[in-house]
């Protein structure tokens, strides 16, 4: 049987999609490893959000919350908001009550990954701040560390992502788009939790 690795996201204008699609590639080039992207729900209005101009929803599905136990490993994605994870996968993680009191997710490896407008808007804050739903729920957060090698210590270009997670800028219009090291960050951190999550599976 496949080890399953759910990469569930919100992404307003795309940034953050773009990266689970490349830590997606990343989770299925371990071998045995199924992983599924899911989106959470959208909580603004088609009004707000016509007026924000965010392009439509791409065809992922979206997640219940109660789903997330058929999952043996997870990688959290979304943008910030003011140093924090956006309130609508804030929303979807406060509707984990039931989970949380039952523990069903204790001991499941997570990671965690994220857009920023730019290089102060809180690329580690957002990921401290959020490692706080982890261990409510009992789960193993998975940093990827240093092991992305020599694209750590990148300094001749605008690099998001950290020792927490991979992480991309968009910019104060959004303009910015996920760079070829960024994305190849995101598919490193897709592996790396797909393997570890396959080796906890196996114990």
């Amino acid at each position: 049987m496949a080890v399953k690795v759910y990469i569930v996201y919100y992404s307003l204008y795309g940034h953050v999609e773009r990266l689970a699609e490349e830590i997606k590639k990343g989770a299925d080039s371990v071998d045995g490893v199924e992983a599924t992207l899911w989106q959470v729900s959208e909580t603004l209005s088609e009004e707000v959000l016509g007026k924000m101009r965010a392009p439509p929803k791409s065809d992922v599905p979206l997640i219940n919350p109660k789903e997330l136990p058929e999952g043996d490993g997870f990688v959290f994605g979304f943008p910030t908001r003011f140093g924090m994870m956006a309130a609508q996968f804030k929303s979807f993680l406060d509707a984990t009550g039931s989970l949380w009191q039952t523990q069903q997710l204790a001991g499941r490896p997570a990671g965690i990954f994220y857009s920023t407008g730019s290089q102060g808007g809180g690329q580690e804050t957002t990921a401290l701040t959020a490692i706080t739903q982890l261990v409510h729920h009992g789960m193993l957060f998975v940093p990827i560390g240093y092991t992305f090698g020599s694209g750590m210590f990148e300094m001749n270009e605008v690099k998001g992502g950290s020792p927490y997670g991979a992480g991309t800028y968009a910019g104060g219009d959004g303009s910015r788009q996920p760079t070829k090291l960024e994305l190849e960050q995101a598919f490193h951190q897709g592996k790396y939790i797909a393997t570890i999550t396959k080796k906890l599976k196996k114990e």
